[in-house]
């Protein structure tokens, strides 16, 4: 449970007596330190509807301790660095971020070629100034921290949980000038009994779609994938929680999209309890159908945690039966040819900055090889490496006493 420094008056996260803290703190200008560190770090308040919100100063995640909620993990673990301050923009003035996209949200006139976004080039798409779908997506899991993992959050997530963690870190969003919220549609659990109130407020929910003119607006859909497959004349993807309410796609996107996600999709095919996450931008015809204009995905696991691959999914199967702590990393706008670290454990008591979990995997290449020493070599974390040819070595232990040995792996070359 975080901790905050008030003064000399140190007050937890869930006490009764921190809204009067907060509300303290907001009037005289006070920075309160967030007490995961023995220094503390500082923080800021914010007002959140009638009440404060403590939040994280912009660009600080790095400062806190892994183990802390405010934590964000450095660039070798997360692609976020690269977007940070450019196309995500943090404000202490009233607590909300600035998002830049490299979609749109609206179209003038004629139908434009779709897109299957996330088709990343290292040469295009890699500069940072804007998110891509998928990184927007990468974004809202962060925020919502189902890149995190402890023990007690075992057989507690459920699309309830997923859609309202979304939700709420999409609140505390803008791109340019309007709220994220407005333009996020992420469907309720379906309940069938519940079916005609669901589509009542679905249907209230798209209704902004609807709209004459020379301009069509789109919505940003998050879902989990039941199928796709084949309809009259194209293609339908059909969403878990959204039964009655397909999404069309014609036949350029998906083959665009099959393309491209080809590796995803494998995945989501091959691994029991597994979930395909989908996020794409919509709109709606005069028939009420909805269409998508891009899209983009990413494959989680049972837990809801993220996984590029097999070799991950075995690291993190590994980390959560030993009941470890740690976070996911994410790519956000890097391409898969940039190496990155699979998660940070923050259960080292000795090492509160985390300890980072490489994979070298099967068929590295020597750059592939160098580039990821390279990315070690930089770094100020001790780190782990599974060279995934053998056998996984034994994690990091809790106690801190390996985290010597793992500071001393290299990957090998070729």
């Amino acid at each position: 449970m975080p901790e905050f420094l008030f003064d000399d008056v140190i007050v937890a996260d869930d006490s009764p007596e921190l809204q009067m803290h907060l509300a303290d703190a907001h009037a005289r200008k006070l920075r309160p330190l967030c007490m995961c560190l023995s220094q503390g770090v500082p923080m800021y308040v914010a007002r959140a509807g009638k009440g404060y919100a403590i939040k994280r100063m912009p660009n600080s995640g790095r400062r806190h301790g892994a183990d802390c909620t405010s934590y964000e993990p450095p660039p070798e673990a997360s692609g976020l660095g690269q977007v940070q301050g450019v196309a995500i923009q943090e404000s202490a003035e009233d607590g909300t971020t600035a998002l830049k996209f490299d979609f749109s949200l609206s179209r003038q006139g004629g139908r434009a070629a779709p897109s299957a976004s996330g088709d990343l080039s290292d040469t295009v798409r890699t500069d940072g100034a804007k998110l891509t779908l998928r990184a927007s997506l990468h974004y809202l899991w962060d925020k919502a921290g189902l890149n995190r993992w402890a023990p007690g959050m075992a057989g507690k997530r459920s699309w309830y949980v997923v859609r309202s963690r979304i939700l709420e870190a999409a609140s505390h969003c803008t791109t340019k000038g309007e709220s994220l919220g407005d333009l996020l549609y992420v469907p309720e659990p379906f309940v069938l009994d519940q079916a005609l109130q669901l589509r009542q407020r679905r249907s209230a929910r798209l209704a902004t779609l609807n709209t004459s003119g020379k301009t069509r607006k789109f919505m940003i859909v998050v879902g989990e994938v039941k199928e796709i497959g084949a309809s009259r004349f194209g293609f339908k993807l059909t969403a878990k929680h959204l039964p009655d309410f397909p999404l069309m796609l014609d036949e350029d996107i998906h083959r665009r999209f099959a393309k491209r996600f080809e590796r995803e999709l494998a995945m989501w095919s091959g691994m029991d309890n597994s979930h395909l996450m989908f996020i794409a931008t919509i709109s709606m015809g005069p028939t009420g159908l909805a269409s998508i204009e891009s899209m983009a995905a990413m494959v989680v696991n049972a837990n809801w945690l993220p996984l590029e691959d097999l070799y991950e999914a075995q690291l993190l199967e590994a980390l959560v039966g030993q009941r470890r702590r740690f976070v996911k990393g994410m790519r956000y706008n890097l391409p898969e040819s940039r190496p990155l670290a699979c998660a940070i454990v923050s259960d080292v008591p000795l090492l509160p900055e985390g300890i980072a979990l490489y994979i070298s995997k099967p068929g590295t290449d020597e750059n592939e090889s160098a580039a990821l020493s390279d990315l070690i070599d930089a770094s100020n974390l001790p780190h782990w490496i599974w060279r995934a040819d053998e056998e996984m070595p034994a994690l990091p232990h809790a106690t801190g006493v390996a985290a010597a040995s793992a500071h001393s792996q290299r990957p090998h070359q070729g």
